[in-house]
């Protein structure tokens, strides 16, 4: 799947100037930012790459962080494990000398953006309740839920290509990454992944406007008390109202399309707190309740940094030939059999 990237679209510049006009910064010493209303200032061009893994990796067990020395170490070991442009003697099948395939090899450095530092507090994973770092179990409903990955998630969340049991037999039955519908790292819940970690954050007091450079996606959440939609409309990235408990801004989302974020059902309620700690960082956490697929609540926090580099727009079908290539690959496996 090839993307390109373009200058911002212009409709954003005239949000910002609208945004411009209706609040001032009001800078105090030490603290962060302002608008004119005295909440906080949200609105900025936000980072979360991290090298900083969602779930606590096995050799982590019962250490909810690393020291400083571990976590250099760690950042050389995954960048040079992430390093596409290394180059290995092939092997049986395709596969490198570090049992790699041709395809884990596709992208190299020029592509990924995973960052270059783990989270500034060291934790050995964003996910930080359960005191375990890991995602719940499944309930029985949700096991049979993660079973079913037609045009929705994998299983894990993440991209598998043609692994995970996947079906060939119709563009419907692939993920929607491949469909360029949506992506993990874009959310909600925002998710650091390979690429495009980034979004900007517009701001007035009736809504907050979250704008995703991945599949260059938005929401605009409104600040009031305005009623929700009927339960039986449900959308890929929810219903969002947001409301302010003191300095932090609170997204409740409800109404998610089941299967959408991993396995999650109807049930699924998500609640996103956006809190800004000074004018570089902006913490953003996120907790995911769901009775019906996992066997509790889980939370993970994510620190974002604020960065100078403008959005880019993902603008993915342009030269997505991927799909149709990988139906009519399916095609020709089954001709030759």
């Amino acid at each position: 799947m090839t993307h390109h990237h373009h200058r911002f679209f212009a409709g954003a510049a005239a949000f910002v100037s609208i945004a411009a006009a209706a609040l001032v910064h009001v800078h105090g010493r030490g603290a962060p930012p302002r608008t004119r209303d005295g909440r906080p200032d949200l609105q900025g061009i936000w980072s979360y790459a991290t090298l900083t893994p969602l779930e606590r990796p096995a050799e982590f067990a019962n250490k909810p962080f690393l020291t400083d020395a571990e976590a250099r170490t760690l950042e050389q070991q995954t960048l040079t494990v992430q390093n596409r442009d290394r180059r290995d003697e092939e092997g049986p099948a395709g596969r490198g000398s570090d049992g790699r395939t041709d395809l884990d090899r596709a992208y190299n450095q020029v592509w990924w953006e995973y960052g270059s530092k783990v989270v500034g507090t060291r934790r050995t994973s964003l996910l930080i309740d359960p005191p375990d770092g890991r995602i719940p179990a499944l309930t029985p409903e949700g096991e049979r839920a993660a079973k079913d990955k037609r045009g929705l998630w994998t299983a894990n969340g993440e991209y598998e290509g043609g692994a995970q049991g996947l079906s060939f037999d119709s563009y419907l039955d692939r993920p929607l990454q491949e469909r360029c519908l949506g992506w993990t790292v874009t959310g909600p819940p925002m998710i650091p992944g390979a690429y495009n970690n980034n979004m900007e954050i517009f701001q007035t007091p009736e809504a907050i406007v979250i704008v995703n450079e991945m599949v260059h996606e938005h929401r605009i959440v409104p600040v009031d008390d305005r009623s929700r939609v009927g339960s039986p409309i449900r959308l890929w990235m929810g219903v969002s109202r947001g409301r302010w408990d003191g300095d932090t801004f609170v997204v409740d989302t409800t109404n998610f399309k089941p299967g959408v974020f991993r396995s999650a059902s109807a049930a699924l309620r998500l609640t996103e707190r956006f809190r800004r700690m000074d004018d570089e960082t902006l913490l953003y956490e996120f907790t995911v309740d769901d009775a019906v697929t996992w066997t509790k609540p889980w939370t993970v926090q994510v620190p974002m940094s604020r960065t100078r580099e403008p959005l880019f727009e993902y603008a993915c079908h342009e030269g997505n030939y991927s799909l149709p290539n990988i139906l009519a690959g399916a095609r020709a496996a089954e001709k030759s059999h």
